[in-house]
């Protein structure tokens, strides 16, 4: 079989090398017209055609789009941050987030937070950090920011270099603490509420044409419908007010994504003080952060998840968390309270099919001294255990060697919470390498899940587990996919009922069919396959 992709050296990286710095102030643009929105509808968050998704924030929230971004970058493409700094810089501690990620007078420590985040890939906290190289990456920091100083952004631009990412970085104005915009009613030095600042520049128009590659001119952003939503649908728990998130959110859908256009998905994160009920600010950001005047002209839907500041003293101003707030220890990764939320918000306007989260949830990582691939003929006779495992990853489909090739995953199950009802559960693989494509050979082909309750031999795999029985077959199937991460549709309500809650459960994956030549792929090399499971 074909070799893996080399693996990228992970030693020094210069900085300036793998900046693309904007070292002039953009030309300033004419001024828009003024803020413009249509007046907000209710109604909830439907399916669209979405490609590409995207995040962008601004001091909180340029903390929590860099959250979302390197949690889920087999979901998100690229990410724009302004007036913030690297992924977890506060690691869960208050005085870090004050002293290290908005001042300078603790040192917020890059190489380690570079390597916290390898960590967490290698355990399927967050996505595989290999999906962030090349990934676009807008950077905006004004000399005039004294709230999160210049050092805390380079940070941010020098820690998403480290992975590849390819990096604008603006620092070319003396911009206070802010948002950017044309619309911004601030001057660009101040900073003060409604922290929209204006800087004769079209920050818009540099953050989105790095992010999409090109962007058509801005239209009126009134051709759309601006949608308010409950985002309780979306809180785990079903409570957003728990999280620290509004009872509301709103997602500004333009005409032709409504009709059927294929259409990106950009997620604009507020900042502090910018919430829709923070002492009244409305819907300030929403109108004014000058997006979507580009979503009308550039196919692309907008959502505006909401913070919302808490009664007492560990969010009253409405920031998103990006220190740990309210007990979340998992604020960074797969399974933070509110990253879970807006991914909700974004997998149903893609019209994924998935349900909002409806209680807590937890994610297993596979054991691998139980994992394995077996490979045999078509009809299943001269069954081995594969060998390759550790070099390319668990193999799925026919190899070069004719033989087709199905891999088994075990969970400790029993992990799952005591006394709790499982109401959903996915599993989540990793592409490595591979060839041909073996869900179209033959046309329509599937690539199913079959369930044992227990080990379908010993736990340790062996050459028996290619046909032995299942106790649910075609629990769930993966969908193709040819790089990064793909979910597996939700385990049937008969898989969820043989879940062993008492020990270990495994998991076949194999094709329905054999493909009729070469055609395969490797999964999980690096990475453990996870199973995350919603319980209530």
């Amino acid at each position: 079989m074909r070799s893996p992709r080399p693996t990228r050296r992970r030693g020094p990286r210069r900085f300036a090398a793998l900046l693309l710095c904007v070292a002039a102030t953009l030309p300033p643009t004419a001024s828009p017209a003024g803020a413009a929105a249509p007046p907000p509808v209710p109604g909830t968050l439907q399916g669209y055609d979405i490609g590409s998704v995207f995040t962008a924030g601004v001091s909180s929230g340029g903390y929590m789009a860099t959250q979302l971004h390197v949690a889920y970058s087999g979901t998100f493409e690229g990410s724009a941050a302004f007036a913030s700094g690297p992924y977890d810089c506060a690691r869960g501690q208050l005085a870090t987030a004050l002293n290290a990620c908005m001042d300078t007078t603790q040192s917020l420590q890059l190489a380690a937070l570079e390597q916290a985040t390898r960590d967490r890939s290698a355990q399927g906290q967050v996505d595989p950090v290999a999906n962030l190289a090349g990934d676009p990456v807008y950077v905006f920091s004004g000399s005039g920011d004294t709230t999160v100083k210049r050092p805390v952004a380079d940070a941010l631009a020098d820690y998403y270099g480290r992975f590849g990412a390819r990096v604008q970085y603006d620092r070319s104005t003396a911009a206070g603490h802010a948002w950017i915009t044309p619309l911004g009613p601030n001057s660009c030095t101040v900073t003060q509420t409604p922290f929209l600042n204006n800087c004769g520049i079209d920050a818009e128009a540099a953050l989105l044409g790095h992010l999409l590659g090109s962007v058509t001119a801005p239209g009126s952003g009134t051709g759309g419908s601006l949608i308010r939503f409950d985002q309780n649908a979306y809180a785990p728990g079903g409570s957003a007010s728990a999280l620290s998130m509004g009872a509301e959110g709103f997602a500004y859908v333009p005409a032709s994504c409504a009709q059927g256009a294929r259409c990106k998905l950009l997620v604009a994160l507020h900042g502090c003080k910018q919430g829709y009920t923070y002492q009244g600010f409305g819907t300030r950001f929403v109108e004014n952060a000058y997006l979507n005047e580009y979503a009308d002209t550039n196919d692309m839907i907008v959502l505006y998840p909401q913070a919302a500041a808490t009664a007492t003293l560990e969010n009253p101003n409405g920031c998103w968390n990006w220190w740990g707030y309210l007990g979340d220890t998992a604020y960074a990764r797969h399974g933070g309270k509110q990253i879970e939320a807006i991914m909700g918000m974004v997998r149903a306007l893609r019209g994924t099919g998935t349900p909002p989260p409806t209680g807590d949830r937890t994610v297993l990582s596979s054991t691998d001294t139980e994992d394995g691939y077996v490979k045999a003929a078509a009809d299943g006779s001269g069954a081995a255990v594969g060998t390759l495992e550790d070099v390319y990853g668990l193999a799925l489909g026919r190899g070069t060697d004719g033989k087709v090739n199905r891999s088994v995953v075990s969970f400790d199950t029993s992990r799952i919470p005591a006394g709790k009802e499982v109401a959903r559960a996915w599993l989540t693989v990793t592409r490595s390498s591979g060839s041909g494509d073996p869900w179209a050979s033959p046309s329509g082909n599937r690539l199913q899940v079959d369930l044992r309750t227990g080990c379908f031999g010993g736990c340790a795999v062996e050459p028996a587990d290619w046909s032995a029985a299942a106790t649910v077959a075609g629990a769930a199937r993966v969908d193709a996919f040819t790089s990064g991460s793909a979910v597996s549709t939700d385990l049937s309500a008969e898989a969820l009922a043989a879940l062993n809650r008492g020990g270990v459960t495994q998991f076949r994956l194999g094709f329905t069919s054999a493909p009729a030549g070469t055609a395969y792929l490797f999964v999980n090399q690096a990475t453990p396959v996870t199973l995350t499971v919603e319980y209530r």
